[in-house]
């Protein structure tokens, strides 16, 4: 898997842990090398979104439990 996040201003990238010049990368290498990126930040961006739903998911739980509670049904 590529190391995206240690691309370096050189115009390096490492690469399972072997560190290639972007100048050496073919146009398709490239293009593959952003479409990892772009996936990769999708991925953090979605992980974010499920940790906000995750959070709601738990202060309606406890909100829930309160009101039953409050109802005398628990």
């Amino acid at each position: 898997m590529a190391d995206t996040e240690t691309m370096q201003p050189q115009g390096k990238v490492k690469i399972n842990d072997k560190e290639y010049a972007m100048a050496d990368l073919s146009d398709k290498a490239r293009e593959q090398l952003f479409n990892l990126r772009f996936a990769e930040t999708e991925i953090r961006r979605l992980q974010a979104q499920l940790a906000v739903a995750q959070t709601a998911r738990n202060a309606y739980q406890q909100a829930l439990a309160a009101q039953l509670k409050s109802d005398g049904l628990v």
